[in-house]
């Protein structure tokens, strides 16, 4: 098995180190370290999974994690990566919020070895004065306004920065500090957008203790457009399955490129290093197979969601090509064609025989005429319930219906629709 520090190389998952000799220094030694997760929305989304696999990926090595809930700091907001303020939040949806995220974060690390905090605890109860003076005197605005993150603000006058923004990498200094003497906390872990706060936290733990403590960034996950990891076109991926459910977690995914897959398996799984290259050159040499892909699929979802649902969503994917269609039950079902047209055909028509096959296609826009129709039928590519047919006047029947109530319509590989009875 690697080192915690080979791993860590192998995967990529270094970005910035505020001491050469840290990464090093985690094979030899135990080290309790944190990471902060603001809950800014009632459940954390898929672009916080390199932060929760890390606190995990500590603690298999060896070390004591913490995952800090922003109970505090959320109260305020990170200007971090914010182009204008953020919306604040009141207490009510806060804590809400906090309700949300508190199973999330505790799914990742074993709590009889690890801590789950809150830092409303101390912030909270901290009086304004002592804080300014305790905290405050030991930063220049100066030293504040160079920080990336103001520095963005401060670019964009048009915007600016207010000063309860501008408070938010004291406060998160001070969740260093108060872990490191409360509980020994010597490292502070978070994505390269963090690394000013970052540093703030061990510069006042230096002035206020003398002792030392570290920081470590790691990589902003991003796709290929740039865009964040996890947002899609209706919004954030969320790991929440009532937000999305892990059937469109695991399409989400699936869809991941070849260009993205390596770097994705190395971030988010525990596969081991033999494994990942393997599935890299499968990636090189069968791109068509998606081994990499369906790999990332089920280890992620399996780690959010639990065997059992990732094998449900498994079914389902499959199923969204294949007879087994016919199987799903009708939740599920209608996640697989979530994304689908559809439109609604009255059960008295259906009845009465006089729907074909080619009535449908055309009014679905699955076909743009009759004749288009009859041609997709003839050359194999019209399909109903993933069924390939080839009688284009054949009527549709009671018995071809779903539920009692659907019928998938297919043209191709990829184009859906859905008809529902009514």
């Amino acid at each position: 098995m690697p080192r915690l520090s080979e791993d860590l190389q192998f995967r990529g998952i270094v970005h910035q180190v505020t001491d050469g000799g840290l990464v090093a220094r985690l094979d030899g030694e135990r080290v309790t370290m944190y990471i902060g997760f603001d809950p800014t929305g009632p459940s954390l989304h898929i672009g916080s999974l390199l932060q929760l696999v890390t606190l995990r990926r500590f603690q298999l090595a060896g070390h004591r994690p913490i995952a800090l809930a922003g109970g505090g700091t959320a109260l305020i907001g990170d200007p971090g990566g914010k182009s204008a303020e953020r919306r604040l939040l009141s207490r009510q949806e806060l804590d809400g919020y906090l309700e949300g995220i508190r199973p999330q974060l505790a799914r990742f690390i074993d709590l009889e070895d690890g801590l789950l905090l809150d830092n409303s605890s101390w912030l909270g109860s901290v009086p304004v004065l002592d804080f300014l003076r305790d905290v405050g005197k030991h930063f220049t605005v100066n030293q504040m306004v160079a920080k990336d993150a103001v520095r963005a603000r401060f670019d964009r006058p048009d915007q600016g920065i207010s000063y309860t923004e501008f408070s938010y990498m004291l406060l998160q200094a001070y969740d260093f500090l108060r872990l490191h003497a409360d509980h020994g906390c010597e490292l502070q872990v978070g994505g390269s957008d963090q690394w000013g706060n970052i540093t703030m936290g061990v510069e006042l733990i230096r002035r206020v203790t003398g002792s030392g403590a570290f920081g470590l960034t790691t990589p902003l996950v991003t796709k290929p457009d740039g865009s964040k990891f996890g947002k899609t076109e209706d919004g954030a991926v969320w790991l929440d399955p009532a937000m999305t459910s892990p059937y469109r977690m695991y399409q989400f995914l699936l869809q991941a490129s070849d260009g993205e897959v390596g770097g994705y398996l190395r971030y988010f799984t525990f596969l081991s290093h033999e494994a990942i290259l393997a599935l890299d050159a499968e990636t090189a040499e069968r791109p068509q197979r998606r081994a990499a892909q369906r790999a990332l699929a089920r280890e992620v979802c399996v780690l959010v969601h639990g065997e059992e649902e990732t094998a449900r969503a498994e079914r389902a994917s499959a199923a969204l090509f294949g007879e087994e269609i016919a199987a799903l039950d009708e939740p599920m079902l209608l996640q697989v064609v979530a994304e689908a047209p559809s439109s609604t055909v009255s059960r008295s028509a259906l009845l009465s025989g006089k729907v074909t096959l080619v009535d449908a296609l055309v009014s679905s826009d699955l076909a743009s005429s009759r004749a288009e129709a009859r041609r997709t039928v003839a050359q194999g590519g019209a399909y109903l319930n993933n069924l390939r047919q080839e009688d284009p006047e054949r009527a549709l029947a009671e018995s071809d219906l779903l539920h009692r109530r659907y019928i998938v319509l297919r043209r191709g590989r990829r184009d859906y629709h859905l008809l529902t009875v009514e």
